[in-house]
């Protein structure tokens, strides 16, 4: 499961665990807190955004290739850079500023910290096995010719799968960026999985926005999204060769994100070095 949903409300899973993890700091804190000393409450939401902005300013750094052309980009967090190290540094040396600043804070400033930074370690590396165990599903979809295909037939090779849709926006906004991926990385097979719209309207979009997309399939009643877990758009998932979830990325894909995401491809261990042909039924 990628994304907590409830009703039409959808977070995605990691998003879901720093929340989490502030709310159990801030917690924890206010018990201490009770006990003796100064009320954390402030302090953690501060050091929590001071976490983000470090984490942020972290990734752009790393990937300032793919914002030196367009600056504005960098305040654009919608496509979900962020590095985790360098806010995690940035929290602890902030959170032990404060504590020999305001000696009242200490114990309930330590204690939280520590629970919340504690639980997020854990809950996200449990999230991450558990996305690890995950196979590629086994799901029948159209091409833009009408035919059946099996997603299966795609394993082999590496495999990036998008989920969208022509009223998401931004699904639409990404689009280009993932058009020059796959014409930039012959090595990858990005399939781009339309999520219940038809045929003629995706077709019209494609023609309308000027985009040249190969592997473009159709899944009627959402059921790809269901089976991996996310109700929200867009979602890019990554795959190994023989069918094994390496990562995903639930919203925007800018440039910079998108590098990072297929740093997962780099890192993981080859098990074919063999890419199966394009299934004989699908538009390639």
């Amino acid at each position: 499961m990628l994304t907590f949903t409830l009703g039409t409300f959808a977070i995605a899973l990691n998003h879901l665990l720093l929340i989490s993890a502030l709310a159990l700091a801030t917690f924890i804190g206010w018990r201490v807190a009770k006990r003796g000393g100064e009320n954390p409450e402030s302090a953690l939401f501060s050091l929590f955004l001071v976490g983000m902005l470090a984490s942020r300013i972290g990734f752009v750094a790393v990937y300032w290739m793919h914002y030196r052309n367009d600056p504005w980009q960098i305040i654009d967090l919608r496509d979900g850079g962020f590095l985790a190290w360098p806010g995690v540094i940035a929290l602890v040396l902030a959170t032990l500023y404060r504590a020999w600043r305001r000696p009242g804070l200490r114990r309930p400033l330590g204690f939280g910290v520590a629970s919340g930074l504690a639980f997020w370690l854990l809950a996200t590396f449990s999230l991450s096995l558990y996305e690890q165990g995950t196979r590629l599903p086994e799901i029948t979809l159209r091409n833009a010719a009408g035919e059946t295909v099996q997603l299966a037939d795609y394993k082999g090779g590496p495999l990036v799968i998008n989920l969208w849709a022509t009223w998401c926006p931004p699904c639409r906004r990404e689009m280009p960026v993932l058009e020059s991926a796959q014409q930039q990385r012959p090595d990858l097979t990005f399939l781009f999985v339309n999520q219940a719209e038809s045929m003629q309207s995706v077709s019209t979009f494609l023609e309308t926005q000027g985009l040249s997309l190969s592997n473009v399939l159709f899944d009627g009643s959402g059921r790809l999204g269901q089976a991996v877990g996310s109700m929200a758009l867009p979602t890019t998932l990554f795959y190994s060769p023989d069918g094994r979830l390496l990562g995903s990325h639930l919203g925007e894909l800018s440039q910079a994100s998108l590098a990072r995401a297929l740093e997962n491809f780099d890192t993981a261990p080859a098990t074919s070095s063999r890419k199966l042909p394009c299934p004989a039924s699908a538009t390639c």
